[in-house]
């Protein structure tokens, strides 16, 4: 059994889910500390509803794809590779968003959530509180959810990964906040962001990947739209329809549904044929994204004004 397509899921979900994890902590120790203990329901049915939530986005994305692979229609493989393609990219923008600004904003996160929870409570405190959770935890779950379904991973081994990731993430955010455990949750926010950072790269790929060959299977099937192709037979013998000449071809060296290729392309979306406007995607990614997310992990210090000192009369 190939437990390789599990490990992306189990990333993303450790990802989110530890992030989840310090909202929920830092909220339930702001309803201890104020003896607000009748609040703690709300925040455990936050959760729960929160997870059901996006379990619900994600059963219904999955059932619009399966439904597409399985019709008869000869324009619904088309639009299925056109929804894996938006869907690829949504999650790129999110994603990367999310992993710069949550790097950003980890110092002021307790701040932030202890402000937003003694401002709940001031009006009608168990529905603020539960919003507030709610929508902390269907913010995770939704990127992870939106991550899964471009990738179109379906069967039980990616489920298992995503399972084994929010399970983890619980745990971690148990031992920080109930039996008082100290975890480098900085270190961990770092290492865990490069990964995502390869992941998400692996995703540019993959994404312009099902877009090339979308508009190739659209300009094949209808004579009219046969224009939409760029590159086909015009500039190299080894050709996409939008995306160039192949620059990488690996097929006989390490092909990507055999072992070692087989694991990196689950993890990092290896491919082993890469085409030209791949290449300078992956490595236009790795690049912009990569180095802002490394900018803010080190963010420069702030400057004082040097205030000048009156000179003293002679």
């Amino acid at each position: 059994m190939d437990f390789s397509s599990a490990i992306p899921t189990f990333v993303i979900t450790l990802r989110e889910g530890v992030e989840a994890a310090l909202v929920v902590g830092i909220v339930l120790a702001c309803i201890k500390r104020a003896k607000q203990g009748n609040l703690t329901l709300w925040v455990y049915a936050a959760v729960a509803t929160g997870i059901a939530a996006s379990g619900i986005v994600g059963v219904l994305l999955s059932q619009v794809a399966q439904a597409l692979s399985q019709s008869q229609n000869p324009y619904a493989a088309t639009l299925e590779l056109f929804l894996e393609s938006i869907f690829g990219l949504v999650a790129i923008v999110m994603l990367s968003w999310m992993l710069i600004w949550m790097t950003k904003q980890a110092r002021f996160m307790k701040g932030q959530v202890e402000g937003a929870v003694e401002q709940a409570m001031t009006t009608n405190a168990g529905w603020g509180v539960f919003a507030l959770v709610f929508f902390a935890v269907l913010r995770e779950g939704f990127e992870t959810v939106l991550f899964i379904v471009a990738k179109f991973q379906q069967g039980l081994i990616p489920s298992l990964g995503s399972a084994a990731g929010l399970t983890v993430a619980a745990g971690i955010g148990a031992l920080m906040f109930k039996w008082g455990v100290k975890i480098n949750i900085r270190r961990f926010f770092q290492v865990m962001g490069i990964f995502l950072l390869l992941i998400v790269s692996g995703l540019v790929v993959s994404s312009l990947g099902h877009l090339d060959t979308a508009i190739a299977t659209l300009a094949q099937s209808d004579r009219q739209s046969a224009g939409m192709c760029f590159f086909y037979e015009k500039f190299t013998k080894m050709h996409s329809c939008n995306l160039g000449g192949l620059v990488w071809n690996a097929t006989k060296v390490m092909p990507e549904d055999k072992f070692p290729g087989l694991l990196l392309s689950a993890l990092f979306g290896y491919t082993d044929k890469l085409y030209l406007v791949q290449a300078i995607g992956y490595i236009g990614f790795i690049i912009s994204i990569g180095t802002m997310y490394f900018r803010s992990l080190n963010p420069p210090k702030p400057t004082q004004d040097r205030i000048p000192v009156p000179a003293k009369n002679s």
